[in-house]
């Protein structure tokens, strides 16, 4: 009797967390590339603090857990959300900031529900809001772009920049110095424009006028994170629905509402598309495995509301750039989603709800 040979219906592959992990972390490259080119070596700075206390609550964590605790530092998912914390944070904040957004990244957000994979809403998100709701001068206080910086100054080296975040290395040469570095970031300045058209801020504000397109090195930091998407992608880490969805979805309200750049303009699709966060919550945030939608449709709708949520807070919020707050609210959202869009299981013609009872 001839034997059949059975397929089953799952797909292999040699990727495991940790180097999905490891590649997500490569793919900020070219964002903190931009970043560290533009406004110094702060956000470097930051990400090295995050990452040291990343590392160990997880490992003060997981001992107490008595779980294995190079096994779970392995995964490199706590030092994923120190980086992208890190890269979140305004360069050259006090270095406080990063440690109380960080712990509380990884230790309420992440293990209080236990640990990876059961987190319900994005660690690295929920660290910023509580930062930005906790302490809103110090995370809104941006360093201008380097070309901004007047004649005889120049971007603070990696030196001042460590006095500047550490202010006890050297407190007497940095009092009021972060002050001198700070300027409004490019949706900061269209949401209070005082009055002007479009043309006339673009042109009188050096931010735009020196810029192409969003703002002078913001352009810059989001097209690399957009590069570093496009890996992501080729290497098929995560899907293109979430990404594609809120981006195409902040292009189309940024449309729908610009009026051609009056003195109450929301900004047109291209500010919108290449300032803030807005690259970096694509395909960094939105993306999480976890905390995101399950099914691709899932994913469409997901990563549309997240747009959509986007450009109302940016438009009538009280923060410009508002990627962390839209990411959370529809963290929320996962789960009914989930609901409503599950994938038809295989073997059967029809798919069900999550919460339908089975025959």
């Amino acid at each position: 009797m001839a034997l059949l040979k059975l397929t089953s219906p799952h797909a292999h592959t040699t990727q495991d967390t940790g180097n999905v992990m490891q590649l997500v972390l490569l793919a900020t490259t070219p964002g903190l590339l931009a970043l560290t080119i533009f406004f110094g070596w702060g956000t470097l700075i930051n990400i090295c603090i995050a990452s040291i206390v990343a590392l160990g609550c997880e490992a003060g964590i997981m001992h107490l857990r008595k779980r294995p605790v190079m096994f779970y530092l392995r995964d490199y998912s706590a030092l994923v959300t120190a980086v992208l914390l890190g890269l979140a944070l305004p360069p050259l904040a006090p270095w406080w900031i990063a440690v109380v957004g960080t712990a509380f990244a990884i230790i309420i957000a992440k293990q209080l529900y236990g640990g990876l994979g059961y987190n319900p809403f994005n660690p690295a998100m929920i660290g910023y809001v509580v930062l930005l709701i906790s302490f809103p001068v110090q995370m809104t206080a941006w360093p201008a772009p380097a070309p901004l910086y007047e004649a005889g100054t120049a971007v603070p080296g990696l030196w001042q920049s460590l006095q500047i975040v550490l202010p006890f290395l050297s407190p007497e040469a940095v009092t009021g110095t972060i002050d001198a570095f700070t300027a409004a970031t490019p949706l900061d300045t269209v949401k209070h424009s005082t009055g002007l058209l479009m043309e006339q801020l673009y042109q009188k504000d050096p931010l735009f006028s020196q810029g192409n397109w969003a703002g002078l090195g913001w352009e810059w930091v989001n097209l690399g994170f957009l590069a570093g998407g496009c890996f992501l992608l080729y290497r098929k880490i995560f899907t293109w629905h979430a990404p594609v969805a809120m981006l195409v979805a902040l292009t189309l309200c940024s449309a729908l509402f610009y009026d051609g750049g009056s003195s109450t303009s929301h900004g047109s699709p291209l500010l919108h598309l290449l300032s803030g966060a807005t690259m970096l919550g694509a395909f960094f945030i939105v993306t999480d495995p976890v905390t995101s939608a399950t099914s691709n449709r899932g994913r469409l709708i997901y990563g549309a509301l997240i747009g959509v949520l986007i450009f109302i807070i940016r438009s009538w919020g009280n923060y410009p750039d508002s990627v962390a707050f839209a990411v959370l609210l529809m963290n929320f959202a996962a789960p009914l989603i989930d609901n409503y869009t599950l994938p038809r299981t295989y073997g059967h013609q029809k798919s069900r709800r999550a919460t339908e009872k089975k025959d």
